[in-house]
């Protein structure tokens, strides 16, 4: 890590994946290159790597940034309101999960290559705000679904967090994904993000209340 203020290093990170971020927007991941993203900072390629070592490190970095977001959201949520209904909280998540389309999208699309290519720190640091996120979930099923025990929560969180992984590929479909249904004999029905969150979640939720 080169020396410097610790606000100069934060802003040089901040500056490093918002350039991500912007390739993203109309890049692949598998196009996108440390020397892509140089390119779109104000300071050399190389000084890159006094921050992250791989393209890996730095999306990884956007994706914790994106948990922080959903962990934010969440928050508001239970801070809000003293009681929501089920379909109250249904509805509040799958808002919180609408406004995420990125986070949404690392997740389906890239995590492998993510964590299989950054350091340990920098993985356990993406750990950390996922399970923030995770903790302010479970505070929302203790606030709003105080009959929910904590085997019931559980249950709730480890059906909710894979049905979140899938997602983005039913939401987001090209029309070359299109075509090929059409030619299989494969109905698609769109659903956006909210309508299929909201409708797994008070489906879920009333199973288990």
């Amino acid at each position: 890590m080169p020396k410097g203020s610790p606000e100069l290093t934060n802003a040089r990170k901040e500056e490093i994946i918002a350039a991500c971020r912007k390739l993203y927007e109309t890049m692949s991941f598998k196009d996108i290159t440390l020397k892509e993203i140089g390119q779109q900072t104000s300071f050399t390629r190389t000084s890159i790597y006094n921050y992250f070592e791989t393209k890996e490190e730095i999306f990884l970095a956007l994706f914790a940034r994106e948990y922080e977001l959903f962990t934010k959201d969440l928050d508001g949520i239970c801070a809000g309101s003293e009681t929501l209904s089920r379909e109250e909280l249904a509805s509040a998540l799958a808002h919180a999960l609408e406004r995420r389309p990125l986070m949404l999208k690392l997740l389906s699309m890239n995590l492998y290559d993510m964590e299989e290519n950054s350091r340990m720190e920098r993985l356990v640091a993406f750990k950390s705000a996922y399970g923030a996120s995770k903790d302010a979930l479970d505070r929302c099923l203790k606030k709003f679904c105080p009959r929910l025990d904590e085997k019931g929560r559980q249950t709730f969180l480890y059906a909710f967090l894979p049905f979140v992984y899938g997602l983005y590929p039913y939401n987001v479909v090209t029309e070359k994904q299109r075509l090929a249904m059409q030619e299989a004999g494969i109905s698609y029905v769109y659903m956006s993000t909210y309508e299929m969150a909201y409708d797994f979640i008070r489906t879920l939720l009333g199973g288990l209340q």
